[in-house]
């Protein structure tokens, strides 16, 4: 597993990338649901962090998500339900957050228009 990097930017276009390569992404799933972390940008938001490889996913299960594993959801899944889902629901997306949870808190809907751009 290569590191993540210090860029934001570069790690979200990792994400896709690798999305596209892996046809999956990865969450965390514990016995209380998905993980989920309040969002540093808005104060009545909460993100769902999603990562391209299993590996950058397993680093987190510590702590308060020690109960939780890495999850793969399907690409198409992600594409056609979750991110639509996610939107209505007014969550974000944490893109290949590095091991402090630092990284971009994405709108679903621009990380699916991100995607459709890269498959163009």
């Amino acid at each position: 597993m290569t590191a993540l990097s210090d860029d934001p930017a570069e790690n979200l276009d990792r994400f896709i990338v690798e999305a596209l390569d892996h046809g999956c992404v990865y969450g965390l799933e514990g016995p209380d649901g998905w993980a989920l972390c309040p969002s540093e940008k808005y104060d009545d938001s909460d993100v769902i962090p999603l990562w391209s490889e299993q590996a950058l996913a397993q680093v987190h299960c510590r702590e308060e998500w020690t109960d939780y594993k890495p999850v793969a959801i399907d690409l198409e899944e992600l594409l056609d339900d979750w991110l639509p889902g996610m939107h209505d629901d007014e969550l974000l997306v944490g893109v290949n957050w590095d091991e402090s949870l630092e990284g971009d808190e994405i709108e679903p809907m621009d990380l699916l228009e991100e995607f459709e751009q890269e498959m163009e």
